[in-house]
């Protein structure tokens, strides 16, 4: 008897976009360093092994360069989350900063509706999470 093989499915990435929180909390938003941090990304590495993160990048839709954050020198290890916030900071082995400033104009993600791309070093994509909401402050991907 011969048994029906099972349809193939593509495996979740190791390293997922697991949330983004895309609406600082507070109104206005000022543009301080503390609301710019108030919006973030947050990366997991569901996989069994650690993950260099060199080189890979987070980017929303724009096609602006100074909207791509670029992962320097760093590992997620196994199981863990890193959160990468829009403003400045001191780099942990858990938060990650964009650097930006400069007001208003410094904030990544749109309130309404965007896209957070993850591709690794060679450029291919990862994960991506896409969100179209006045409703809420975050996405949960």
């Amino acid at each position: 008897m011969a048994v029906a093989a099972q349809p193939a499915y593509a495996a979740a990435p190791a390293v997922q976009i697991t949330k983004i929180y895309y609406d600082s909390p507070g109104s206005p938003d000022n543009g301080r360093n503390s609301s710019l941090n108030g919006e973030y990304v947050q990366i997991k590495n569901t996989g069994k092994k650690a993950v260099s993160l060199k080189g890979w990048t987070v980017r929303d839709e724009t096609s602006r360069s100074d909207h791509v954050y670029t992962f320097g020198a760093f590992t997620l290890k196994a199981g863990k989350t890193v959160t990468v916030r829009t403003g400045k900071g001191k780099n942990t082995a858990t938060t990650r900063y964009w650097g930006r400033s400069g007001g208003t104009l410094a904030y990544i993600w749109n309130q309404s509706a965007d896209t957070a791309y993850l591709r690794n070093a060679a450029g291919k994509l990862v994960d991506s999470c896409s969100y179209n909401s006045s409703r809420q402050d975050y996405k949960v991907c």
